[in-house]
């Protein structure tokens, strides 16, 4: 329903306003749509029941841009004074005091968050209750050129010595240039345990192909090699939700996918866009596999062992 500059949508039990919903976030032209404010909220509508499993009990961080992707862009931490009472939040320590994050646990928030121009949302890897201990582990894999040939190569190089850990993983395209390749684990260790995991499988793989692949924090000392980011893996750091729109032309969507489907020479890092992610999420990508949490015990003794 529309009242002037108001548009009233119902999500789940609720009905969330949504202000100026004709507002152009995404400019048309060189070859892509135009995308406005409702379009951005019928996707995260559309998509919200393959996507709520990713966001439910996390702290997220809002990529917002109210004038548009062409206009100012702020990261927010902090849950927003005018959101509604019914937006779950959760308060977790930072350095000097402490920060109230917003919680996506259903579609009307998701919406709501949407109304806000919150484009893409960024996703903490541990969840409520549980803040100081990662069930996820990321690698990104980040191309100093653009080139995603070199993208999914590394990709499937990774993959192969992560089954050599026993450990399962799960790709997603960004929605920018490179690849995320996902690690459900039990949430049983913290932080600074995953992330000295995920950094020495990324320097094994790095030195196993010192050309191609590299380690290297700092631009200038990578070259054209492809940076192994595993920085993510960091108490209050995030990576982006599956399913989220970038703030790129086009409206780009960062998706799951399957690893046949890194096989694909056609597959970029945006192949899907706000018009067709739905019906990749549909497909089910990742099936049951984020279930299947593990322990990093083995898997590190394993590690130890080809240092």
């Amino acid at each position: 329903m529309t009242d002037g500059a108001v548009r009233r949508v119902r999500a789940g039990r609720r009905t969330v306003e949504v202000h100026r919903p004709d507002k152009v976030l995404f400019p048309g032209g060189a070859g892509v749509r135009e995308y406005t404010k409702a379009d951005l909220v019928d996707y995260y509508r559309a998509v919200a029941p393959f996507m709520l499993p990713h966001l439910r009990g996390r702290p997220l961080m809002l990529e917002r841009h109210p004038d548009g992707i062409d206009g100012p862009r702020f990261m927010q931490k902090n849950v927003s004074d005018s959101s509604p009472e019914w937006v779950d939040r959760v308060e977790v320590a930072k350095e000097g005091g402490t920060v109230v994050h917003p919680v996506c646990d259903d579609t009307a928030t998701l919406v709501h968050l949407a109304d806000q121009a919150s484009v893409t949302l960024h996703r903490w890897l541990s969840r409520v209750g549980r803040v100081e201990s990662p069930d996820r582990m990321v690698f990104d894999l980040d191309p100093a050129v653009d080139d995603f040939a070199r993208v999914r190569e590394a990709a499937l190089r990774l993959r192969e010595l992560l089954d050599m850990l026993r450990l399962p993983s799960a790709p997603m395209t960004t929605g920018s240039r490179g690849l995320h390749i996902v690690v459900p684990l039990s949430g049983q260790h913290g932080f600074d345990e995953v992330r000295e995991f995920a950094r020495g499988v990324a320097e094994v793989l790095a030195a196993a192909h010192p050309d191609e692949l590299t380690t290297a924090a700092r631009k200038k000392e990578r070259g054209e090699r492809l940076y192994l980011d595993v920085q993510r893996n960091g108490y209050a750091q995030t990576a982006v939700a599956p399913f989220s729109v970038r703030a790129l032309p086009g409206a780009p969507v960062a998706v799951p996918v399957r690893w046949d489907q890194v096989d694909d020479p056609a597959l970029t890092a945006r192949r899907w866009t706000i018009a067709d992610a739905a019906e990749q999420a549909g497909t089910h990508p990742w099936g049951e596999l984020m279930r299947r949490g593990r322990t990093l015990g083995p898997a590190r003794r394993k590690l130890d062992s080809m240092v």
